[in-house]
């Protein structure tokens, strides 16, 4: 009475906790705003790199005022939620909605606008200076130059001016506007107002500019910015020597444009950036991109849900039903946890998040099949306290197989940049996600369901009182199912060396993320062939540049020398061959930041199989680990080579496709091993090949069957989810299809050649509470002949 009396009140308090959370989840989706990434809503991303100057070393704190100066500058160009945020010491990331053309912001945001105020010391001689043959006093000259800090620059007119060191700088200047002279028709200027210590700077300069005689460079100030003189004025003839132009501020003319006058105002007011700063990342989405893409993630995500469901139901029947309510629950506390959190939702992100619908089934499944064989083990008991030891005896697979995926998404998270760290975030979030929707919300709804007069009078309605058709077929076979290991393995070989080979054949095609350089995508008015585009491409003077289309008025050109010019170029050369064009999306990678992406790419995906390794180590045997880390390379490089022959590009987003699919792998092995350990300490006098065995007939039901709903997603996200997320698509179905297979005919053999081998015996049975049930006495079968699998 008292066991009864604790489990109805966990039972209970599962229910009120499963109603608090998705009411909570229904309260946050329908009163907080998602925050959507850019390329969902369409702008432009800069990234920023702080670099050392004569003047300042870059550092976390040039860094700080470089992006204090950065936000001025920002605010004034009137972009609406603009976000400026610092990464690690040197690098700043500006996100700007709705900007479509990044030139103007870029030049904005990268000149270093470092303003200056100088003497004009006299008329310069830069033809004479460079030619080699200057005389003894020429040089004795521009010796005493360099003492006094002066040299030679190109004035507005083009004229060479020296300039002596400056006497004020832009740190002093209060703010900047733009006018124009309508009364003297003198055009476009910029009024620059000082403050503080800037106000008696420039009167003591123009005080001592104005002892020169009208006429005389001498009596000129030369205004630099970033080097160049952009304004070298007069001073005055009436104002007198040693007095000098008090207030505070001057006007700086020059021949000024509209947008050029603002923009140097711009400039002025917003600060000097205390350091340079490089581009080395630029991302420019179209709105209409973004749309779509989110338009067609949600297609997939309710047809994934819904056949997913179908086919629960169908396997599960009433429980399945169930499950699926639970799946609905999955999402909405998915998303609420995005929004709780503030989340960006990136495209990968998206991605992730329908993608995790699919690993949401998996606990379900897990859960059943367990509480299938304790049904079938004693028919005696109830439905109820079936599926209350299907849970207890699969939490430990449910927990080890949602580790290791939250191993490789948090990877992603700190090793991957860009857009793909959102997918990092969304895949955590959805695993976690996944675990209260099984583990809270759907064995809420299962056991008030057990305990129903309609499911105990037909219990096959339940979806747990059969063993299933799969487990029916396979259970003969199960004893002998090791003794062809080597048969597996040699076709796993096979397969590998097939799909390797591409990599050595075809080579691979890297991204631009990962060569550096420029990705534009254009849509054409009508579809433009491969061929064609690379024609019209090379025509306009890139003819080395990497063209692709996708048949539907999609190109992608890529090249490492693309500037802002010959984007337009490339443009209006497939504007005339399409019918026209418009630009959907526009990345710039630094090579240095390539490099880097190169570089983290690699060390992410050692980090993974350490990780994945360290953790299987810990619970599990060597051989077990072993054999899972054997079998999840054997998934990467064949994902790699399939990638290859198809010639798909290897991107940051095939880097979150390859670590998703190394969760997925060790997840499908933990589950296998997770049976085997079981099995192997309860049957300690059976040869292991054939316990292995046995654990693979017992868990390739639940491996096909989450196999399944993750398939119904992927392919609902390979055929609707839009060109953006096809390959993504495509390379989790690769990877998860070799998976399926690998956990089961790949790590297991493997595994028992390690135990043989090695002497390898088994663990200490585990207590288990209760009579044995008949299935583990019937298991405890002699070795078959010529069976050499590890004995104890």
């Amino acid at each position: 009475m008292h066991t009864h009396a604790t489990s109805s009140r966990a039972h209970w308090a599962r229910v009120f906790i499963a109603l608090a959370v998705v009411a909570a989840s229904v309260w946050l989706s329908f009163t907080k705003p998602p925050r959507l990434g850019l390329d969902l809503r369409g702008g432009t991303q800069i990234v920023l790199e702080t670099r050392d100057s004569s003047r300042a070393e870059a550092g976390p704190e040039a860094t700080e005022r470089t992006l204090e100066v950065l936000r001025r500058r920002v605010d004034a160009l009137g972009v609406t939620e603009p976000t400026i945020t610092s990464s690690g010491e040197r690098r700043i990331i500006v996100e700007l909605p709705g900007v479509q053309d990044p030139r103007q912001a870029a030049e904005v945001l990268g000149r270093t606008a470092q303003l200056t105020f100088h003497p004009v010391t006299g008329a310069g001689e830069s033809a004479r200076e460079d030619t080699g043959g200057d005389t003894a006093e020429e040089k004795k000259e521009k010796e005493e130059r360099k003492e006094k800090d002066e040299r030679t620059l190109t004035d507005e007119d083009g004229q060479p001016l020296r300039i002596g060191p400056a006497g004020l700088s832009g740190a002093l200047v209060e703010g900047a506007d733009a006018g124009f002279d309508a009364q003297t028709g003198g055009g476009w200027y910029v009024t620059v107002d000082l403050r503080g210590a800037g106000k008696e700077k420039w009167r003591e300069l123009t005080a001592e500019a104005a002892c020169a005689p009208p006429g005389d460079p001498a009596r000129r100030v030369a205004i630099v910015l970033d080097d160049e003189v952009i304004s070298s004025p007069q001073v005055d003839p009436s104002v007198r020597c040693d007095g000098g132009i008090a207030g505070g501020s001057t006007r700086i003319t020059g021949d000024f444009g509209a947008e050029d006058a603002k923009e140097l105002a711009l400039l002025i007011s917003g600060g000097a950036l205390p350091v340079p700063v490089e581009t080395v990342e630029q991302r420019t989405v179209g709105p209409t991109l973004g749309a779509a893409a989110i338009d067609a993630s949600a297609r997939a995500a309710v047809i994934g849900i819904l056949a997913t469901s179908l086919f629960i139901l169908a396997v599960y029947r009433f429980f399945g039903g169930l499950a699926a309510i639970a799946l609905v629950s999955y999402g909405l506390i998915s998303y609420a946890a995005l929004l709780l959190l503030g989340a960006t939702l990136t495209l990968p992100g998206l991605a992730g998040f329908v993608l995790a619908i699919g690993m949401a089934v998996d606990a379900n499944v897990l859960v059943f099949e367990r509480a299938r064989e304790e049904y079938a083990a004693r028919r005696g008991r109830s439905l109820r306290s079936a599926l209350t030891s299907g849970y207890r005896n699969a939490f430990s697979a449910i927990a080890d197989s949602n580790i290791t995926t939250l191993l490789a998404a948090v990877l992603l998270f700190f090793l991957a940049s860009g857009p793909v760290r959102g997918f990092g975030v969304t895949l955590s979030i959805g695993v976690l996600a996944s675990m209260v929707s099984a583990l809270v919300v759907a064995r809420a709804l299962t056991e008030s369901a057990a305990g129903r007069r309609a499911l105990r009078r037909r219990p096959g309605l339940s979806g747990i009182a059969g063993g299933g058709r799969l487990r029916r077929r396979l259970e003969g076979r199960g004893p002998g199912l090791m003794r062809h290991r080597r048969r597996w393995l040699a076709g796993s070989a096979v397969v590998l060396v097939l799909a390797v080979s591409g990599i050595l054949v075809r080579g691979l095609d890297f991204g631009v993320e990962f060569t550096g350089g420029r990705l534009v995508e254009y849509a054409t008015e009508r579809p433009v062939d491969a061929e064609e585009a690379r024609r019209a491409v090379s025509d306009a003077g890139f003819p080395r540049a990497v063209v692709q289309a996708s048949g539907d008025g999609g190109i992608s050109v890529r090249s490492e020398d693309l500037g802002d010019e010959d984007v337009l170029r490339v443009r209006d050369a497939l504007a005339e061959t399409g019918g026209g064009a418009e630009q959907l999306r526009d990345e710039l990678i630094g090579p240095s930041l390539g490099d880097e992406l190169r570089r983290n790419a690699l060390i992410a995906l050692g980090v993974a199989l350490a990780a994945q390794l360290v953790y299987l180590a810990v619970r599990f045997r060597w051989i077990f680990g072993a054999a899972t880390v054997a079998a999840m390379a054997h998934d990467v490089l064949i994902l790699v080579g399939v990638f290859a022959w198809l010639g798909k590009p290897v991107d940051g987003v095939f880097l979150a496709a390859l670590l998703t699919v190394i969760g997925y792998s060790v997840n499908d092995s933990v589950v296998v091993f997770d049976r085997v350990r079981e099995l192997w300490a309860r049957h300690r006098g059976t040869p292991f090949a054939e316990v292995a065995g046995r654990a693979v007939v017992q868990t390739v039901p639940r491996t096909v069957n989450t196999g399944m709903g993750a398939l119904f997603i992927l392919v609902a996200l390979a055929v609707l989810g839009g060109d953006s997320l096809t390959d993504f698509a495509v390379a989790l179905l690769v990877g998860l299809t070799v998976g399926m297979f690998s956990s089961v005919l790949t790590a297991v053999p493997i595994a028992v050649e390690l135990a043989g081998r090695s002497g390898a015996t088994a663990p200490p049975a585990r207590k288990r509470s209760g009579p044995p049930r008949p299935r583990d006495r019937a298991a405890a079968v002699r070795p078959e002949a010529g069976d050499n699998g590890a004995r104890v």
